[in-house]
């Protein structure tokens, strides 16, 4: 009887490698974040650089550039991007596409989930914040105190409704583009990683240049956003992963050789 030996567990993948170094990197982020926004004034130092006292006014609210630009242009194209992606999804789904593999098809699921989730997730919780944005608390002029994640919301609070930061939201699901690099690259998966939440992190700063979003509300949506990618990637593995494929593959042959 032929038999084929089962991979030791400890023989972990590099996709799996890949995603055990993302879970510490995600638990090292949050303690990090939340220490900058509940135990120093970081957020307030950094809105401070952009609001005009003498006019009571963030003066980059207005400009082209961060209004027009990277509000209205840059945010479109990148939502038309993930239509496009819905729809090679649903493509593939009634007639597939013949350049697609099994690993192709699995990475665009990804990407376009991502696409898909990121900004419901970061909308449905901006939906229950009692944060309030710069522009809305008083130290610029607005009607309400400032408040950190961890503070007691008081009686008869007014939510804000402010975080996470939405705007960076629409941009941070590129950092999923790390699954077309996996699991043959890790390296440059993670380096393509960091450029999408690159860019998420720059469209939050205009925001924040704005008055529109504190610091801290920019890294936890970059935080969540990487979250909720690193689990797409997790139920993904299995058809990511073509060293699990070949291995179940050989295994079944061998099996079936040796029933005969």
């Amino acid at each position: 009887m032929n038999t084929t030996p089962f991979p030791h567990p400890s023989q972990a993948s590099e996709l799996q490698r890949w995603l055990i170094k993302s879970a510490l990197w995600l638990l090292g982020t949050a303690i990090l974040i939340l220490a900058i926004g509940q135990y120093t004034d970081l957020d307030l130092v950094l809105a401070d650089l952009y609001f005009d006292t003498e006019r009571g006014v963030f003066p980059w609210d207005t400009t082209w550039f961060a209004r027009d630009f990277m509000h209205g242009w840059v945010k479109n194209v990148i939502i038309w991007s993930g239509y496009a992606l819905i729809g090679a999804v649903l493509l593939d789904a009634v007639r597939p596409l013949a350049w697609l593999d099994r690993i192709g098809r699995a990475r665009l699921r990804v990407i376009t989930l991502a696409s898909i989730l990121e900004p419901v997730l970061i909308k449905t919780l901006k939906s229950h914040s009692n944060l309030h944005c710069p522009w809305g608390i008083k130290r610029y002029d607005g009607n309400h105190p400032f408040l950190r994640l961890l503070d007691t919301v008081p009686d008869l609070w007014q939510a804000g409704h402010c975080f996470p930061a939405g705007h960076a939201s629409v941009a941070m699901w590129l950092c999923a583009l790390a699954v077309c690099w996996l699991p043959h690259a890790p390296r440059r998966a993670s380096a393509v990683f960091a450029g999408g939440l690159s860019a998420g992190l720059f469209m939050g700063w205009v925001q924040q240049m704005r008055g529109q979003h504190f610091l801290t509300h920019t890294l936890w949506t970059a935080w969540l956003s990487s979250a909720l990618v690193i689990a797409l990637i997790a139920v993904f593995s299995r058809q990511l992963d073509k060293r699990s494929a070949n291995q179940n593959s050989g295994f079944y042959k061998t099996s079936i050789v040796s029933l005969s």
